[in-house]
């Protein structure tokens, strides 16, 4: 199956990142190579490395960069491990580094990885095939008191207790195997006037599912933190969110290297300098235009941060 991939907020992000033609750039998230092409016919004897744990994004991107320069390195690993990573190549400082956060199209659309609710699939939902926990491992195995807590923090659903009872409740007669089975069960629990609201109503769960499978949030986390600490001076850091969780993360994150902690009114407020500042002070969203190309480009948001 051949994919149109489309990268989201694709002008913002080259713009953002400020790239200078021999500098030395990170695309922690490759996905089908969309940002990471723009950013390498931008280098003459500059270098891009970029990483994905998902071998066959690795595999789908090489040709596709291959034609526009040599000078880039593709590592197969999650980025969390960058910085370990770039270190075993040398590499301890780089002038700009991307994230795009959203699951790519390739592995939405492609039925037998599980990811969807559009497709009946076996549960699965790795991003890294090599994984050894999957989403059917997840609602196979984990207590109610689990269930609750993945789908009610990494989904932000209302209904969290009433779906994972009624998933342990079916579980015990046989194993929930497919994606349509689980959309079944939650179809189950909601009321109609839920059922009736635009969007699908397993988006959430399924959300959930699939960021408790891959860790997502805590390697964010450090990912952020480790990406902040290889910036050069002017180095920037662009990051594209498609939830209110990682929105979150990245916000608060940027803020706890350019903003002062609120300090009581009864005392002298202290002058601190930071290292890093802002480069939008407001998030940036997709144009209109943009979303009319992209529908999935709606829910993205993206931030930059500079090291001074």
């Amino acid at each position: 199956m051949e994919y149109k991939h489309i990268p989201v907020l694709l002008n913002e992000t080259i713009d953002g990142l400020n790239i200078h033609k021999n500098g030395i750039y990170v695309d922690g998230t490759l996905g089908r190579g969309g940002h990471s092409s723009v950013v390498l016919s931008k280098l003459e004897n500059g270098h891009l490395y970029c990483f994905d744990q998902d071998k066959q994004a690795i595999e789908e991107s090489r040709p596709r960069l291959e034609k526009i320069s040599k000078n880039f390195t593709l590592i197969n690993d999650n980025f969390e491990n960058m910085k370990e990573d770039l270190s075993k190549l040398g590499v301890c400082k780089v002038d700009g580094i991307m994230f795009d956060l959203g699951v790519s199209s390739a592995q939405f659309d492609e039925q037998d990885r599980g990811f969807s609710y559009r497709f009946d699939a076996r549960l699965d939902m790795r991003m890294n095939q090599e994984s050894n926990i999957s989403a059917y491992d997840i609602v196979n195995s984990y207590s109610l008191e689990d269930l609750t807590r993945v789908i009610r923090d990494y989904g932000e659903e209302p209904f969290a207790y009433q779906i994972s009872k009624q998933i342990v409740k079916k579980r015990e007669s046989k194993p929930i195997e497919t994606t349509f089975e689980l959309v079944e069960i939650i179809k189950s629990c909601l009321p109609m006037k839920v059922l009736k609201k635009v969007g699908h109503p397993a988006k959430q769960t399924f959300q959930a599912l699939r960021i408790e499978v891959n860790r997502e949030l805590d390697v964010l986390k450090k990912a952020l933190k480790d990406a902040a600490e290889l910036l050069n001076s002017h180095g920037r850091l662009c990051v594209i969110t498609f939830n209110s969780l990682e929105d979150r993360i990245v916000k608060q994150f940027f803020n706890s290297l350019t903003k002062s902690e609120p300090t009581s009114r009864y005392l002298p407020q202290q002058e601190q300098t930071f290292d890093y500042f802002l480069v939008n002070k407001k998030v940036i969203i997709s144009s209109e235009e943009e979303l009319e190309k992209n529908n999935r480009a709606k829910s993205a948001k993206l931030r930059i941060l500079e090291r001074k």
